[in-house]
């Protein structure tokens, strides 16, 4: 992953270069964010899934190492967002309009 993982300042003039609005590049942005967000929630899911254990004794929770890296390899990469605005200024994104908003 190259995208920068800090908080950085975009320039709002770059992100709405590509359709004229701002809103509607946010707009694009954040459906993307949620498109990778789920995809990330659901490769977690299926990795720690593996894990469950049958019984739901309190007195019998293990540790697991494999378990624990796998959790924070997922909370170490870079926000969803952050992957969606870098993707959508790097035009990477496809998106395309509904035939009655092109319409009005």
């Amino acid at each position: 992953m190259a995208t920068n993982q800090s908080i950085i300042t975009r320039n709002n003039d770059k992100i709405a270069a590509q359709t004229g609005n701002l809103y509607e590049s946010v707009s694009i942005i954040s459906k993307r964010a949620r498109q990778i967000a789920s995809k990330n929630k659901e490769e977690l899911s299926n990795k720690l899934s593996e894990f469950v254990s049958a019984v739901d004794n309190l007195e019998e929770v293990f540790e697991n190492r494999e378990q624990i890296e796998i959790s924070k390899f997922y909370e170490r990469m870079p926000k969803p967002t952050s992957i969606a605005t870098d993707e959508f200024l790097e035009e990477k994104v496809y998106w395309r309009y509904n035939d009655e908003e092109a319409q009005q």
